[in-house]
């Protein structure tokens, strides 16, 4: 990826584009490859906090039937959108302000022109209190997962602690009882499971613990529950379900309306509700997969570049 530190204002390369893309994930970097071989002069700003790169391997992503990792899949897709011209600048956009084109940027040394913008700024998931060279280790070797739906499968028959004793945890916990019959759930403080959730937990044979949990530990083969009681539970993988944050301060910024209280609303073709502004990815409301991201990627890309073509034509005839 290219770095860049302060960039010049009058650098055309970044004051005359068509679209730029906030955000260097699976979301934004398809958007990318799109609009690139659709001959549109692009660029993605990318922070370098994509959750994809936190997954240790992907068995779920379809073409790859032995799995993918995060990081790698990332770096395929960016080698790929360079070679049809996007630029990829790492860093970060504070500010966007102006209308349909004409939008201007601003953040971490830059400052960019473009006709429209896509944001693909996704969310970032709430952690327990691990230190992050252990949450590494712990992600590596699937002690720690946060998605059941990506790796449910390999955590069959394995004993589970869900993190999270309230709604979310409840449906973590029921969805991974596909895989598992040795499920517990457990609190950061004081449970809030509702009665009726208490007995469908009862039914499926989940186990709710009853004293919170003080802190984790990865030493071993198996990863250890320090309750607040001073007792201990050893699990072969635990599943945080603490629910996630959406960076949605550019949304904020721009005044797009939102939907679901924190992800971007947006219509059938991924426009938000400010013109020349487009949502792709987790940061819309929908199933967060990377094929889901792709998706919204590949129809925004197309819908903004039919729109600019239209534009260009208005303007061409007038």
């Amino acid at each position: 990826m290219e770095k860049t530190g302060m960039s010049r204002a009058g650098d055309r390369d970044l004051q005359d584009l068509d679209c730029l893309i906030v955000g260097g994930g699976p979301a934004g970097l398809t958007a990318a490859i799109y609009l690139s071989r659709y001959r549109r002069k692009v660029v993605v700003i990318d922070d370098g906090n994509s959750r994809a790169k936190w997954i240790p391997r992907s068995h779920n992503h379809a073409g790859f039937p032995d799995g993918i990792g995060g990081e790698e899949l990332l770096e395929r897709m960016r080698v790929q959108a360079q070679r049809y011209g996007t630029r990829i600048i790492a860093g970060r956009i504070d500010t966007i302000e102006g209308e349909w084109g004409c939008f201007t940027a601003e953040g971490s040394g830059l400052s960019l022109k473009a006709r429209t913008v896509l944001l693909a700024t996704g969310t970032e998931n709430r952690r327990p209190d691990i230190d992050p060279q252990t949450h590494r280790e712990a992600l590596d070797r699937g002690q720690l997962r946060y998605c059941p739906v990506c790796d449910g499968f390999e955590a069959t028959d394995c004993a589970i602690g869900v993190i999270g004793a309230d709604g979310r945890g409840v449906a973590e916990a029921l969805f991974l009882s596909t895989y598992s019959s040795n499920i517990t759930i457990l609190a950061v403080e004081a449970a809030e499971i509702a009665p009726e959730d208490r007995s469908l937990l009862a039914n499926m044979g989940i186990e709710i613990e009853p004293h919170p949990l003080l802190r984790l530990e990865f030493t071993g083969k198996q990863v250890i529950a320090h309750l607040k009681n001073g007792e201990t539970r050893g699990f072969d993988t635990v599943y945080p379900a603490l629910g996630s944050d959406s960076n949605d301060q550019l949304a904020t910024v721009l005044g797009i309306e939102m939907g679901d209280g924190c992800c971007i609303a947006v219509d059938q073709k991924q426009r938000t509700s400010r013109q020349g502004v487009y949502a792709a990815g987790d940061i819309v409301y929908a199933l967060d997969q990377i094929s889901v991201a792709m998706g919204h990627a590949a129809i925004a890309a197309t819908t903004l570049h039919n729109d600019l073509r239209e534009q260009e034509g208005r303007t061409a005839g007038s």
